[in-house]
């Protein structure tokens, strides 16, 4: 699996557990939906400043976001 589909499946799982929908979590993190689908499934290689709007709409540091994925 690829760092991208890594982080994809990490975002998608943060969300869930605080059950936002894509949605109301794009709107909350002041993205575009699509994109946002895009990323959770390792489509897009978001930029760093996406992934501090979703690491803040999530309330979890960066570091959290990061948790668990490792390079091969």
């Amino acid at each position: 699996m690829t760092l991208r589909q890594q982080l994809g499946k990490r975002i998608r799982y943060l969300r869930q557990q605080q059950g936002l929908s894509q949605l109301d979590f794009a709107l909350l993190a002041m993205i575009n939906r699509n994109y946002l689908s895009d990323i959770e499934q390792g489509r897009r290689n978001p930029t760093f400043s996406i992934l501090v709007k979703i690491a803040e709409a999530l309330h979890i540091t960066l570091e959290v976001l990061f948790k668990g994925i490792h390079s091969s």
